[in-house]
């Protein structure tokens, strides 16, 4: 049985009794290119533990196993049991987890299951909770790489620059924990159902130390928040709006006092740049509150 051909897969589904979920953004596979190219773009050989999410009916999975020490799927639909059972049948470096893996503590879970290897996530992941799993590798700081296939859409918010109309809060998210790389596009006839948007598959690879010095993370991200919060505004305004505590006088000073000028606004800052404006307001908050 071949993973990728749309009639297997119509006779597998069809045997199990199985339908699409929408709401789980459920789109499988059709291209047989698409999951080798995933798995080769993951860079990883019989010392990775790795993580997938969302596996479908396997077929990166059965990729990733034949590349990995050993593959650690979480699957939140439990319908796809009886499916993955016969797909992945006789894979022995394959464990299947279900449940949502964003209620899962992903450091100690990898640490268990994939232990003694190095760990990395590689996935096609479902388009509506790709920010939150995203968010959700990236802090559990236990990963070298994530590989991962998305919308185009948010591929593109994240390896956006400065001043561009892509750039925004998620970016700087990304980019303080990541540098990441746009690798390739895969078009919605690669799918079943095919989805309405063109995906893209990203790496993202884990910094070793963030790109910035800051006395504070949380500051640093509440200044990044404030400063998209309101993107038609200028700095000045967005901030004084996320926060309130300070005068708009003493935010226009802040900003000055950085070097920045009155009209300048936040989606034309480098990480850089917010890490010198919330360390001043670390300083602020010392002095006066």
């Amino acid at each position: 049985m071949r993973l990728t051909d749309i009639n297997d897969i119509k006779r597998l589904l069809s045997r199990h009794g199985f339908r699409f979920s929408k709401s789980m953004g459920q789109n499988f596979l059709t291209a047989a290119w698409v999951p080798e190219d995933i798995a080769e773009a993951a860079e990883i050989d019989e010392r990775t533990g790795v993580l997938e999410v969302g596996p479908g009916i396997g077929c990166l999975t059965e990729q990733l196993s034949m590349r990995a020490g050993r593959v650690l799927a979480v699957e939140l639909d439990k319908a796809l049991k009886p499916v993955l059972e016969e797909t992945l049948s006789g894979r022995d470096n394959v464990e299947i987890i279900f449940g949502d893996v964003l209620k899962l503590e992903l450091a100690s879970l990898v640490d268990e299951k994939l232990a003694g290897m190095r760990h990395v996530v590689c996935a096609n992941l479902p388009y509506n909770v790709t920010s939150p799993l995203i968010t959700a590798f990236l802090e559990a700081g236990c990963f070298d790489t994530v590989t991962v296939m998305i919308q185009r859409e948010v591929a593109r918010r994240i390896c956006a620059k400065p001043a561009t109309s892509d750039y925004g809060a998620f970016t700087v998210l990304v980019n303080w924990y990541a540098e990441p790389e746009l690798l390739f596009d895969v078009q919605p006839h690669c799918f079943i159902p095919q989805p309405k948007v063109t995906s893209s598959v990203i790496r993202l690879r884990m910094r070793q130390t963030p790109p910035a010095e800051v006395k504070s993370n949380d500051m640093f991200f509440r200044v990044v928040r404030a400063a998209f919060g309101m993107r038609r505004k200028t700095l000045a305004n967005a901030l004084a709006a996320g926060f309130g505590e300070f005068s708009k006088e003493t935010v226009e000073k802040i900003i000055a006092d950085c070097g920045f000028g009155p009209k300048i606004r936040g989606e034309t800052l480098e990480i850089g740049d917010f890490a010198k404006i919330a360390d001043a307001f670390c300083e602020v908050s010392e002095k006066f509150l």
